[in-house]
């Protein structure tokens, strides 16, 4: 066989060829490049003469002879100033006027000048490109430039010849001057491609053999590389699709920027580092898609995108939200009118901001909800009545823009969710999807208007659309947002990008890598003669508080973190290395801080030092131990930025840094609580990040078995689907069960909702009265059940506001009398006497731990099987709760002695107790409270708790989804909190 079949320039030839036939380009000849000026300035020079004539009139009358020579002059000198992308997309100053070197296409067609302009670019493609001033003979394989101006470069290599994608990443990094106008960052071609038949890689900035490559390849099987081509060659995606000229303009146009980060010293930035931003494949087919479907479809429809982290979501946001607010259908009508942007991390605001300006050099187009001045939902209603473009918010605060406006116009939005948390689908959700659906009360509503709109509210709103951006997501996140693909019956994500795929591309690690756990034995003994009744859950929860909290115990578990970090972490990444340690309860982080402190003092360690991390106070042995008391006077705020020092390299936590905190240097896990699900996801893969020299990753477990976490990190490894998708026909059935119990009636059913929903009473006296009438006669007949049957009842209606709460969401029912027994049964449930609870369990001198020993279990890498993970979703039925039995300690001892019970955590009081406290310094509140009856305060506080919640989320993360989440939790907290201010505020004025 002639080498000539297989070597580089065949593989030269088929990408050119396509790109003369397909592709749009022209052949440009490497003799027409101007090296000193890295550009071919007769192409350019043409481009501006045959779209704006008029402005090289202008130049020639100024310059006479010397036209092209000013202007080449002038287009060198902006080159090093201000650099390629911000010529190409925005012009050149010159002479008093701004000519443009590049047009790109309308978002409309209603300007068909524009679109005669885009037909003119010249996209052309140079083969072997000498392009050295200094060493002629050097060239580069490909390039490829926009009339004139090249803004891509490529090596290619052929492994039937011996080399393949490392080869040309080497030839970047050593053979190619950084200083090259070519080369140049910012002012030189903007990306740097390596590519081989088989993947390809790309730079956006030449450093030597610091250059940083990144994968660009459509993923294969939900991991790295790419799949089979009928062509023969893998990566033809790349000239067959990506450099396509309407493809390859409107990446130039829409998706390359330049971040800037501002490097501060005490407060004063002291430099700017800039980083030429081009996207990864799946940000670039993600975008995509999400614009082409949502232009084709229009709004009213929902797509969930599963994005491991890694995958840079905030950038994928940021380019779908510029596309989303600009999109016009096929009849140049825009899609949305405005598009929402839900999430809790603040700095996504600046990114949106800084993206935005950098494609546009628009400012004002991005209004973030601060609440600086007046209420945030206030703030957030008058954003959306203005018809700001881009409004960005959290999920927890939008809801109450409801009680400031009493409509919008009829206006289409998008709503674009950060990570889509289960609260999404709950009654926040709702309420939102009753604003932006224009579907408020109107004055001429009579209350079955309000029923009908409530019941239609719950499904699927033809102008909103929602784009859930999740890692993680959930069964109920799958349901509502999730798609059927035709293949199947069951909701996966519009568009993936999987924690396989990240691992395997290097963005993140893979933090099962290497994982070692340990197993506790331990036997007791019952201390005193008497053989007590206990309650034999709450007794069996003491016994492992007091195991768990024994000293014994934890100087064990210390003088094995210690000494592992000493001998294993402490010297890696360069001796930079820190490590976390995952307590179950803030009593915990207490000891394991003060026994860590000990043992360091006893070993004469001055190596090492740590930190905690806990919200509020707590009491031990008493003593009261709060988080800055233990770190030296550090505050709470400055923990983050402390713990980055080389001062400290252990991390104590209980509650707090087990999501969304991002530290590269941390490289080792202690695990002293029981993880499950996306919380043993998120809490691990704080160790995921990348870092330089952090090559692995390690973690010790003292509570979970490999199977826990295998079964926990499964379902999001690569697609995720839902274990078996709601039946619709299941919310009948509760509402059949429930009826049979002959607790209510249909007549009082239609009452409480004709109370409920008619305009007349709302915000009146009478409204409570009137309600109250309807659910009193319920709940008499309930208090007249044996126990037994009041327990299965209880759990049924449990079980039925959960389920439809959900189910409406992804089925729409828009049945008015089940909406009907949802509302009643929201409001009975909540007056339905609770489960007595009976006094709590302690064991202090009842007990005595007679043998202990700590074994390793198990250690290596838990391996996570190639194929798709399913996650369960809410059942129909509820579970009866039983009465719980009462059995001698020494039986409870017993079974303890035989396996390790669960966690108990301690901080949930407290948190309330400082939510308490927040709320009895509102003077609002306290007057309210002295001036109106408890009823009518409740109208109040009850909406003013969730801002104060939302303002201490970080301090309680577990507490916090549970109040937002589970309405149960929701209505008894608020009934607590609510009470001890109404009572505490009414003394004070006293």
């Amino acid at each position: 066989m002639s080498p000539g079949i297989y070597d580089e320039n065949t593989f030269e030839d088929a990408i050119e060829t396509h790109l003369l036939q397909d592709g749009g380009y022209e052949a440009i000849p490497s003799s027409n490049f101007d090296r000193e000026r890295a550009i071919f300035p007769e192409t350019l020079i043409s481009f501006v003469k045959k779209t704006q004539p008029d402005k090289w009139e202008k130049l020639e009358t100024a310059h006479k002879a010397g036209a092209r020579k000013a202007f080449l002059r002038d287009l060198e000198s902006a080159l090093e100033r201000k650099g390629t992308l911000e010529l190409v997309r925005h012009g050149l100053r010159t002479t008093g006027m701004t000519i443009d070197l590049a047009t790109f296409q309308p978002s409309t067609g209603l300007n068909p000048e524009v679109q005669k302009k885009y037909n003119a670019n010249t996209l052309g493609v140079t083969r072997q490109l000498y392009y050295s001033d200094t060493d002629p003979n050097k060239s580069i394989d490909l390039a490829l430039s926009i009339n004139g101006i090249p803004v891509a470069t490529a090596e290619l290599k052929n492994p039937m010849t011996g080399q393949n994608v490392e080869d040309a990443k080497q030839q970047y990094q050593s053979d190619r001057d950084p200083a090259e106008p070519l080369f140049k960052f910012k002012r030189g071609a903007l990306v740097h491609f390596a590519v081989d038949p088989n993947v390809v890689e790309y730079t956006t900035e030449l450093a030597g053999d610091d250059t940083h490559f990144l994968p660009f390849n459509k993923g294969h099987n939900h991991g790295a590389g790419n799949p089979p081509h009928e062509s023969g060659h893998r990566t033809a995606y790349l000239w067959e699709d990506v450099w396509a000229k309407d493809s390859w303009m409107e990446i130039l146009q829409r998706f390359i920027h330049i971040d800037e980060e501002e490097v501060r010293k005490n407060g004063i930035v002291v430099e700017t580092n800039e980083t030429m931003i081009f996207p990864r494949y799946h940000q670039l087919d993600c975008v995509r898609k999400l614009v082409r479907t949502s232009r084709k479809e229009g709004a009213g429809n929902n797509y969930l995108i599963q994005h491991s982290t890694g995958s840079g979501k905030s950038k994928s946001i940021a380019w779908l939200v510029h596309r989303l607010v600009s999109l016009h259908d096929d009849s140049d009508d825009p899609v949305f009118d405005g598009v929402v942007v839900v999430t809790d991390r603040t700095v996504l605001d600046d990114q949106l901001r800084n993206t935005i300006y950098e494609l546009d050099h628009t400012t004002g187009v991005v209004h973030g909800v601060e609440g600086k001045q007046g209420s945030k939902s206030e703030e957030l209603a008058d954003a959306l009545e203005k018809g700001k473009p881009i409004i960005t918010t959290t999920l927890q605060t939008f809801p109450y823009v409801i009680e400031h406006t009493s409509g919008l116009p009829d206006r289409n939005y998008a709503v674009v969710v950060d990570e889509a948390h289960s609260s999404q689908t709950g009654e926040m959700a709702k309420e939102m999807k009753q604003l932006l659906a224009g579907r408020d009360i109107e004055d001429d509503d009579d209350w079955e208007t309000l029923l009908a709109k409530s019941a239609e509210s719950r499904g699927k709103q033809d102008n909103l659309s929602f784009f859930a951006f999740t890692a993680t997501p959930k069964a109920k996140t799958l349901e509502v947002f999730g798609r059927l693909p035709e293949d199947g019956d069951k909701p996966v994500p519009f568009h993936l990008y999987s924690m396989r795929q990240a691992i395997e591309e290097g963005f993140i690690l893979d933090v099962l890598q290497n994982y070692t756990t340990y197993k506790t034995f331990f036997n007791l003994a019952k201390a005193i003669e008497e053989d007590p009744q206990v309650p034999e859950k709450k007794a069996v929860k003491a016994i492992t508080r007091y195991v768990e909290l024994h000293p014994h115990n934890i100087s064990q578990k210390v003088e094995i973190i210690v000494e592992h970090f000493r001998e294993h972490t402490q010297n890696k990444i360069g001796g930079k290395a820190k490590a976390m340690i995952v307590t179950s309860s803030r009593e915990h982080a207490v000891r394991y801080k003060k026994a860590i402190d000990q043992y360091l003092e006893d070993h004469e360690y001055d190596d090492l030092k740590a930190l905690v991390a806990f919200s509020g106070s707590i009491e031990v042995d008493g003593i009261e131990y709060t988080e800055p008391r233990m770190n030296d006077g550090i505050k709470e705020s400055e923990l983050p930025s402390k713990f980055d020092t080389s001062e400290y390299q252990v991390l104590v936590v209980a509650e707090k840094y087990q999501t969304g905190f991002d530290q590269p240097l941390l490289h080792t896990m202690y695990v002293d609580k029981k993880l499950s699900g996306v919380q043993a996801v998120q809490t691990l893969g704080r160790l995921n990040r990348t870092h330089p020299g952090k090559e692995d990753t390690f973690v010790l477990d003292f509570k979970n078995d490999e199977e826990d976490i295998y079964e926990a990190f499964q379902p999001f490894y690569e697609r995720t689907t839902v274990e078996e998708t709601s039946d619709p026909q299941h919310i009948y059935q509760l509402e059949s069960e429930l009826n049979a119990f002959q607790v209510y009636t249909q007549q009082e059913v239609d009452k409480f909702a004709e109370a409920f929903f008619s305009p007349e009473n709302r915000g009146t006296e009478k409204s409570h009265a009137k309600l109250e009438c309807q659910i009193q006669p319920a709940r008499d007949r309930f208090m007249t059940l044996p126990v037994e049957t009041q327990d299965e009842f209880r759990s049924k209606l449990r079980s039925f506001l959960r389920l439809y709460k959900f189910q409406s969401q992804v089925v729409n029912y828009a049945d008015t009398e089940l909406e009907k027994l949802y509302t009643f049964g929201r409001f009975l449930y909540k007056q339905l006497p609770r489960d007595p609870q009976g006094p709590s369990v302690e064991f202090n001198d009842e007990l005595a731990l007679q043998y202990y020993r700590i074994e390793k279990i198990n250690e290596g890498r838990i391996e996570l099987d190639q194929k798709g993970g399913e996650v369960s979703g809410p059942t129909a039925t509820g579970t009866r709760s039983q009465d719980e039995d009462e059995v001698e300690l020494s039986t409870i001892v017993d079974k303890m002695n035989e396996a390790l019970g669960t966690d108990f955590t301690g901080a949930d009081q407290l948190f309330l107790n400082q939510l308490k406290e927040d709320a009895l310094e509102d003077d609002h509140l306290r007057r309210s409270a002295q001036v109106n009856s408890e009823e009518n305060f409740a109208l109040e506080f009850d909406d003013t708790l969730t801002d104060l919640f939302v303002d201490r989320m970080d301090q309680n993360e577990e507490l916090f989804a549970k109040f937002m989440d589970n309405e149960e939790v929701q209505q008894i907290v608020t009934e607590h909190l609510r009470q001890e201010v109404y009572q505490e505020s009414q003394e004070s004025e006293a």
